[in-house]
């Protein structure tokens, strides 16, 4: 069948194939046609500089793997053994075969922890940006060979720690070791082992970042929670809590803001969601209780009428206070 422009009705069409759009167009007017189907190899391109590669079969390669992991090994039929043992002699290179064994190897356990990092971060719902921070940080340790008699899990663990550090997430050494399964002093010092080899900064995770997640875990209502990130901001900024971790003044935060709200949790109950010790929650609560004039201001009794500064807890006095009057005095 012969192409005609109906505008222009040439003798001689002046037709052109775009390959491109798939279309046939009249070079005079513009108009497209009809369709054009490519006769042509179907070149196989995920980039520019794959175009003069010319490969018709494959996938894209993937960045966390080396080589072109594109290549695929079908043995013969029969024993394994005697199909290894012709292939040897077909290659004539032993090394040859060796080499392409080992890297295999090297990708299959790559893949095994690439596998186990997307399932830890998805079941604790982390972006796609953490496991992808995380993979390239286990494949910089497996290429710098920092795996060498080191737990593989806590290694995995200290990569999903720093990087969801690395992606201005939170997380705190329970959460990581919950998910992990690994004791929490062989992700502490691998941590330190991965951070100190890439003098890496690996970001600090703040009070105001934990707050909600430990509500939630509590099931605390949405004014408690509020009033808690409120505390949590404000304690920041004062001085007399410095040497306290983010986890304790979280803690001792949403502690205060539960009672403040006549729905006290207790510290043991706070305690097992944040991963901190029922004292030191009680010893930080003791340094906000008294700086409550500063912490309670009136704003927050404003927006929350149910809040009421008489259902606080007393803090117990520390043994060094507790006791008999000094003789000296009547």
């Amino acid at each position: 069948m012969v192409l005609e422009c109906p505008y222009c009705r040439n003798k001689v069409p002046n037709l052109v194939e775009d390959f491109v759009s798939g279309d046939y167009i009249c070079g005079d007017c513009g108009l497209v046609l009809d369709r054009v189907i490519d006769t042509q190899s179907e070149w196989l391109a995920f980039a520019n500089e794959e175009r003069n590669a010319q490969s018709r079969v494959g996938n894209a390669a993937n960045p966390f793997l080396d080589g072109a992991q594109l290549d695929t090994l079908i043995a013969p039929k029969g024993d394994s053994s005697y199909g290894l043992a012709q292939h040897l002699n077909r290659t004539q290179d032993l090394n040859h075969v060796l080499g392409r064994t080992t890297a295999q190897r090297h990708e299959r356990n790559l893949v095994q922890a690439y596998k186990e990092i997307s399932a830890l971060c998805g079941s604790y719902n982390m972006p796609n940006t953490t496991i992808d921070i995380a993979k390239q940080l286990y494949r910089r340790a497996e290429n710098e060979n920092l795996l060498q008699g080191k737990n593989k899990m806590a290694i995995i663990a200290a990569c999903i720690f720093l990087a969801r550090r690395q992606d201005n997430g939170s997380l705190s050494f329970k959460e990581i070791c919950a998910i992990t399964n690994v004791d929490r002093k062989d992700v502490a010092r691998t941590f330190k082992f991965l951070k100190s080899k890439w003098d890496m900064d690996a970001g600090t995770t703040s009070s105001n970042d934990l707050v909600a997640r430990f509500c939630a875990n509590l099931n605390l209502d949405r004014d408690t929670r509020r009033i808690a990130e409120v505390l949590s901001r404000k304690a920041n900024d004062m001085g007399n809590n410095a040497g306290k971790s983010p986890v304790s003044i979280a803690s001792a935060c949403i502690y205060l803001s539960s009672h403040l709200m006549g729905c006290g949790r207790d510290a043991k109950a706070i305690s097992e969601i944040a991963g901190v010790g029922e004292t030191t929650i009680r010893a930080t609560y003791k340094l906000l209780y008294v700086s409550c004039k500063n912490l309670l201001t009136p704003d927050i009794f404003a927006s929350t009428p149910k809040a009421n500064e008489a259902n606080l807890p007393i803090p117990k006095a520390s043994k060094r206070t507790r006791g008999n009057t000094p003789s000296g005095d009547p």
